[in-house]
């Protein structure tokens, strides 16, 4: 877990948690905010490999503090490294209270993301 009290990485997505999102237990559900955080990812990873860009991989996943419904989640995307096809993340989802206007770390991992072609085969990430 990160041990700062800032987000590390740009700012790519930002939502709101929704009744609809929560669990069988009233909690904002796990699966929601991965996949927010994929999709923060993609946009992070297209936007660097300038094609698009498909989720291989989720290397790691900690889930720290709950979302309560009303909570803005930020999703900030850091590289952590660019292989030949292949680009890693580290992803951290922060959640600002709406009562509380105070915003915490809630989740991080680490997503492995391919660039891709038209045809769905793998394409060099820095291509000339």
């Amino acid at each position: 877990m990160s041990n700062s009290k800032e987000p590390r990485g740009q700012l790519v997505t930002r939502i709101v948690a929704m009744p609809a999102d929560t669990n069988a237990n009233g909690d904002v559900f796990g699966g929601w905010l991965v996949s927010n955080m994929d999709l923060a990812g993609g946009i992070e990873g297209r936007r660097r490999a300038k094609c698009r860009v498909v989720t291989v991989a989720i290397d790691s996943m900690q889930f720290l503090k709950p979302i309560r419904i009303g909570d803005t989640v930020g999703c900030h995307v850091e590289i952590l490294r660019v292989g030949r096809t292949s680009l890693q993340f580290k992803i951290e989802a922060w959640a600002l209270s709406f009562y509380a206007e105070k915003h915490q770390q809630v989740a991080e991992g680490i997503f492995t993301f391919v660039a891709i072609d038209e045809q769905g085969k793998p394409q060099p990430v820095d291509r000339a």
